[in-house]
């Protein structure tokens, strides 16, 4: 006997299959167990992975304003202040239009699409009008 098997080459075929649901029944469970613990431990990572993005994301928020005033104290040294703001402001509404502009032709290609539950239904849809036509 190994690791609790045995050896079931003697077994009748009606043995054998008497056997079957209680195997099934053994299988399922652990494959549950294994996707519990799979889904257990990947909630944790991705927990922990989202947080170091959040910390990244407090970084970043302040390393923006920075930058800004980086730009508007170098370009004040070529033009006045007010000059070197109005700069920076045009150049960051331009970036900003620029990904609206970016993002709405996303999101339209993603509404444009057929998502499965829609395609399940116009596949249904079909069926029954074929079912029909045959009746």
């Amino acid at each position: 006997m190994f690791r609790g098997y045995r050896d079931r080459a003697d077994d009748s075929l009606l043995t054998l299959l008497g056997d079957l649901p209680e195997l099934v029944t053994k299988l399922v469970k652990a494959e549950i167990d294994s996707a519990k613990a799979w889904v257990s431990r990947t909630a944790k990572d991705a927990g922990i992975g989202s947080v170091w993005f959040i910390l990244a994301l407090f970084f970043l928020f302040w390393l923006v304003p920075m930058i800004l005033v980086f730009a508007i104290v170098g370009l004040s040294s070529w033009w006045p202040v007010w000059v070197s703001v109005l700069a920076v402001l045009g150049l960051l509404l331009v970036c900003v239009l620029v990904c609206v502009v970016i993002g709405a032709l996303k999101f339209r290609k993603v509404l444009s699409r057929e998502n499965p539950g829609q395609a399940v239904a116009t596949d249904v849809r079909i069926v029954k009008e074929a079912g029909n036509e045959h009746a």
